[in-house]
């Protein structure tokens, strides 16, 4: 399939959240949504689909766990070095004018600034940039992670009390959008979706 490009300044719409808020499940549902509203194609990037198999090679190698994706030895050698992968390839469409989707937490991102600033990624510089940050408390996220029974959750479910350090409350800014998703609303989904398109 060949992407249409966009004949306006690319889109970058970043799906972003906690584990276990449902980023990527609202991702995958808005994209059609966000298709139909805009006019326009979308490469659609998620980074446990990106990364899963070698990180969990990686990881199998470093610390015989595949599905480890929180401990000291993981956050200090790949976590960093998987975003900015993502970010590059985001980069490389978007310099061709194809839109993106991106999906992952991107907490450290967000918490900095970093995410909110074409320049600072390396963009170009006429790049649209929508966040949508997906809010569930946090023992209502523990108890959905324990449900899906993902093996990557293992070691934040053991060692909740250091996980949970790192669940940040992200900055408030224009371009970032915040969509609880306790109790999935359509309305304020489209509302949402909305947002992200403007």
């Amino acid at each position: 399939m060949v992407c249409k490009l966009t004949l306006s300044a690319p889109r970058l719409i970043l799906f972003a959240g906690h584990a276990g808020t449902g980023n990527s499940t609202l991702a995958k549902k808005a994209l059609p949504l966000i298709i139909e509203k805009t006019g326009e194609d979308f490469f659609f990037l998620d980074k446990d689909t990106v990364y899963g198999a070698f990180s969990a090679h990686v990881m199998q190698l470093n610390t015989q766990n595949p599905n480890d994706r929180d401990s000291p030895f993981y956050l200090e050698n790949l976590r960093d070095w998987e975003y900015q992968g993502l970010i590059d390839t985001a980069r490389e469409n978007l310099l061709l004018g194809v839109n993106v989707i991106l999906v992952g937490p991107f907490s450290k991102e967000i918490q900095s600034g970093r995410m909110f600033s074409p320049q600072a990624l390396g963009l170009p510089p006429e790049t649209s940039m929508q966040i949508a940050w997906i809010d569930l408390a946090e023992l209502e996220a523990k108890e959905r992670m324990e449900q899906r029974a993902d093996p990557r959750d293992e070691w934040k479910l053991t060692h909740w009390d250091q996980y949970v350090k790192r669940r940040i409350e992200p900055p408030t800014h224009p371009s970032l959008h915040r969509f609880d998703n306790v109790s999935f609303s359509e309305s304020e989904f489209k509302k949402l979706i909305e947002e992200l398109t403007q």
